[in-house]
């Protein structure tokens, strides 16, 4: 389950430099790979010093590491709903995506001309959400009238629909996302199949002068201060910094270069963390003389729908899991080690997965 995330941002707020930053960064250790799908696509592995931690007791023949995958979305300007820009070429790319990473200019240079004129991070935010709402406004009109003639001829299920679109476009035409309309788990799963682009959850990406990197500016408290009543995260990224990270070729180099920059780590990573925290995802290990793999899942999964994550027959057929913490692991060794030290625990269906957990799954299909 690889989180995949649409960059999007008006021309001349750092998108593309970001874009490109993070689909030439190197991974953090060698037999980490890294990809690009296409010329907007860019794979990179997520960093978990606990991955490499497990593979120093197990030497795998390989590290399999979660990874994240970026994609640049371009057209989106002013009227690409109307069909300026790139027009509909951005749709498909958004709705494939598990969550938007709306990239805002915070950072003021007479050399990079705006687009409109002046540095207006409310005001950019809001072009794009504005082309977004407008696409789900004709999404929901077209699913409503749908719904309203089967809700006429008696059909249940489509009148609560009817009830939640006629909601939903309400807020849609107050200039709001769907993402901040309050919906129960009965009224999403009406519209889950929608994919509406507003109802994706937000990492707003404040892009500043690297000068500014360690405070937040005005154009960062005005941004801030805007979403606040959103489900986003925000983070402060210097796309100029990115770039001449993605440049470094050791781990070393780079570590040396954030900590000369007084920064524990780089946008990147910053990004990732941000998206896990969003998207409510956590890590659980398996680790054998094959490989040692990363598997991402979110929060409150329990062992069978963990197991189904490697294969849909380990979630059929579960059995049990023998769980080790991934503090035991370390301070035991081994995975016999642990055994003999009572920290191996055999759980069953109702077990819920906690991060660091490092599992192997029993099963019989």
């Amino acid at each position: 389950m690889a989180l995949k995330c649409g960059i999007v941002g008006l021309p001349n707020v750092g998108k593309s430099t970001l874009f490109n930053a993070l689909s030439s960064a190197k991974a953090q250790a060698a037999n980490f790979p890294f990809c690009t799908i296409e010329p907007n696509v860019g794979v990179v592995t997520v960093p978990d010093e606990r991955l490499t931690k497990l593979a120093e007791f197990v030497h795998p023949e390989r590290l399999v590491p979660t990874t994240i995958e970026f994609v640049d979305i371009a057209g989106l300007v002013k009227g690409a709903s109307k069909g300026e820009g790139l027009g509909n070429k951005f749709l498909a790319n958004i709705r494939e995506t598990d969550a938007i990473i709306h990239v805002v200019r915070c950072f003021d240079d007479p050399n990079i001309v705006h687009v409109h004129g002046d540095v207006n991070p409310i005001r950019d935010k809001e072009i794009i959400d504005y082309e977004l709402q407008i696409k789900d406004l004709e999404t929901i009109e077209a699913k409503l009238t749908k719904s309203q003639r089967a809700a006429y001829i008696g059909d249940k299920d489509a009148k609560k629909l009817v009830d939640v679109l006629t909601g939903l476009k309400s807020h849609l035409e107050q200039g709001k996302s769907a993402r901040s309309l309050h919906l129960d788990k009965e009224e999403f799963k009406l519209i889950e199949d929608m994919w509406l682009l507003t109802i994706k959850p937000v990492i707003y990406v404040c892009n500043v002068d690297e000068k500014e990197i360690h405070v937040e500016n005005d154009f960062v408290k005005q941004l801030k201060n805007a979403v606040k009543d959103e489900d986003a995260e925000v983070i402060i990224v210097s796309a100029n910094i990115e770039s001449e990270i993605a440049q470094l070729d050791s781990y070393e180099d780079k570590k040396l270069f954030l900590e000369d920059l007084g920064l524990k780590e780089s946008g990147l990573n910053t990004l990732i963390r941000a998206g896990y925290k969003l998207l409510n995802l956590i890590t659980y290990f398996t680790a054998g003389v094959k490989e040692v793999r990363a598997w991402p899942i979110h929060k409150g999964t329990l062992a069978p729908g963990a197991a189904g994550v490697i294969h849909s027959d380990f979630e059929k057929g579960f059995i049990r899991a023998e769980v080790i913490k991934y503090n035991d692991y370390l301070k035991y060794g081994s995975e016999a080690a642990c055994k003999e030290a009572g920290k191996l625990n055999v759980e069953g269906k109702e077990y819920l997965v906690e991060d660091g957990d490092v599992m192997h799954f029993r099963f019989n299909v």
